[in-house]
């Protein structure tokens, strides 16, 4: 077993712009792993037979890893005849940015065939699955339902359950599992590429669950035969620190947790991070100058952004790198209240909320949000505790639908 110690990182305001040499995983609040938590690649001992003398293709990127290894690298060390790697967003070794279109290549290291499942296909073909026994799904979510690993998911299962191929699942700590929070997305006009679930905004469950989710609730024409490899020593509310990044913009364990609430402000008027080294921690926008005291500046990034909102304009706001991750876990609730202050804040409300898309006829934010009710509560100023009653009725039905398919405590 692993053992991840708490690094503690500090910021450096350099003329308006923030600036961190190194991608670290880290809290500086106690989040650090020691619970014994063992993930399903980590149990090598209850899936290795079972590869042995089959044709392994894999579902994978950075997060995917034997210990410190790739979990490919390692596997293929380890005789496993690995045929084909699919690449979800950011791509298999997880330096392509947010939203970028990712193509087939071959990995430079090993030589193995990369299937790009973000780019011209995100469902393996029925050609693709030919020459594969049986297909591995080993990616880290954060437990989000904009976060498209979740998409890639149900994509994989039901391309297996369509050629009759077996889904092995090894399953990892879903470091949001402690909330369900958010309103829950019932109409069809609001699912996109990153939203397709009928689930709130952060659903409380691992890949694991999650694949008996979409198995159970009617998602696929015809279910997926899967087979779990537990995470060991795991509950939903033990705190669990990622020991490498689940993708480039989520580059700290400050981001990870603040995801669910930071990734709101995307189809808005503010910059939540990206552009600079520590996404998803910070918010602003160059409106606010005079408002805060707090300031950087969003510039073009290779690898994680290249064209972030407000690039090159210092960004007045609110600076979240040193917030408490205790506060939320503690009230379980995605935090709304930066929203409804920045908006409150912002000089020219009408523009807050980015414009329709042409070809949806659906707002970026409420495309992220599931709906559009919570643009127009905001707008309107409904106060907070009025906005979360509106949530209840959805979020108690999900949890007991989301009841049936857990594999760990809450």
């Amino acid at each position: 077993m692993i053992r991840y110690t708490t690094l503690i990182f500090f910021i450096f305001l350099v003329t308006g712009n923030i600036k961190h040499p190194t991608q670290i995983v880290s809290s500086t609040h106690s989040t650090s792993n020691k619970s014994g938590i063992i993930t399903g690649a980590d149990q090598t001992e209850k899936y290795l037979p079972y590869l042995k003398g089959k044709r392994i293709g894999i579902v994978a990127n950075q997060s995917s890893i034997i210990g410190k290894k790739s979990s490919v690298d390692s596997l293929v060390s380890l005789g496993i005849k690995i045929v084909k790697v699919f690449g979800p967003e950011h791509g298999f070794r997880g330096n392509a940015s947010n939203g970028a279109v990712v193509g087939d290549e071959k990995d430079d290291k090993t030589g193995i065939p990369i299937i790009s499942l973000y780019g011209k296909n995100e469902k393996p073909t029925k050609e693709q699955l030919a020459d594969i026994d049986l297909l591995v799904f080993d990616i880290q979510d954060v437990g989000c339902r904009y976060y498209t690993n979740i998409n890639t998911l149900e994509y994989v299962m039901e391309a297996c359950a369509e050629n009759n191929k077996e889904l092995l699942i090894l399953d990892r700590p879903n470091p949001n599992a402690y909330v369900v929070d958010g309103p829950v997305m019932t109409d069809d006009k609001f699912k996109s590429a990153i939203g397709i679930h009928h689930t709130p905004m952060t659903h409380g469950m691992t890949i694991g669950e999650f694949a008996q989710y979409l198995n159970g609730e009617g998602y696929l024409k015809k279910q997926c035969k899967i087979k779990i490899i537990k995470v060991a020593n795991y509950s939903h509310d033990i705190p669990y620190v990622l020991p490498i990044s689940p993708s480039p913009n989520l580059n700290t364990q400050q981001a990870v947790m603040l995801f669910p609430s930071l990734c709101m402000f995307e189809g808005t008027a503010i910059n939540e991070g990206r552009g600079t080294y520590m996404p998803f921690t910070i918010l602003g926008a160059p409106e606010l100058k005079g408002k805060y005291s707090f300031s950087y500046k969003p510039v073009s990034i290779p690898g994680m952004s290249e064209a972030p909102n407000h690039k090159d304009a210092v960004c007045y706001g609110l600076d979240l790198h040193n917030y408490n991750i205790d506060k939320l876990r503690n009230r379980r609730q995605i935090n709304l209240s930066w929203l409804i202050e920045l908006y409150n804040a912002y000089p020219d409300k009408a523009s807050f909320f980015n414009q329709e898309r042409a070809n949806t006829g659906v707002s970026p934010f409420d495309l992220r949000i599931g709906t559009d009710q919570l643009r127009k509560q905001i707008i309107a100023g409904v106060p907070e505790a009025e906005i979360r009653k509106s949530w209840e009725p959805g979020l108690q039905k999900f949890k007991a639908v989301r009841a049936k398919y857990l594999l760990y405590t809450d």
